[in-house]
């Protein structure tokens, strides 16, 4: 059994799942404030489309060696959507497993500085839409809660 694994790791081939170290990723939830009128106008929210994965969700990517989340943050948010941001305050940090391997993204809050989206490589779409259309568009559940966390952050328990 210990000559397999030690096989296994000779080969590139070593178990990545349980007590691997997660992969390090940042990302931000994109808003703006949202059009119209009333006294509870929703936010807007920028979901990105990628088509290697067929899904919706918020501008993320892994951390370049070295590099602090907040810097990561702000450059995925740039290179995926081509808007300059600026964190506004931090969101729950996800915890799930991709391509096998525990993965932890940390995300802020942020708002769009300067800049304009063009399809590239990895995001051929960017919607905004109101974050309750947001919600239901987005691919995955954990996507989801950092709408409500974001909610509950600008604008309390009682939107």
């Amino acid at each position: 059994m210990a000559d397999n694994y030690l096989n296994r790791v000779r080969l590139g081939k070593e178990d990545k799942g349980a007590g691997a170290e997660p992969v390090r990723a940042a990302g931000v939830v994109l808003w703006r404030p949202g059009q119209g009128r009333g006294t509870q106008v929703e936010p807007e929210l920028a979901l990105v489309h990628r088509p290697k994965w067929f899904d919706w969700t918020f501008p993320k990517g892994k951390l370049e060696p070295g590099e602090r989340s907040k810097d990561a943050a702000r450059r995925e948010a740039l290179e995926e959507t081509g808007i300059r941001v600026r964190l506004c305050f931090r969101l729950p940090t996800r915890h799930y497993t991709a391509k096998g391997r525990p993965k932890r993204v940390r995300y802020w809050a942020a708002v769009p500085v300067s800049g304009a989206f063009e399809p590239n490589r990895e995001v051929d779409r960017l919607v905004w839409l109101p974050a309750s259309e947001a919600r239901k568009r987005l691919s995955y559940e954990h996507d989801r809660e950092l709408v409500d966390a974001l909610l509950d952050e600008l604008l309390g328990d009682g939107f």
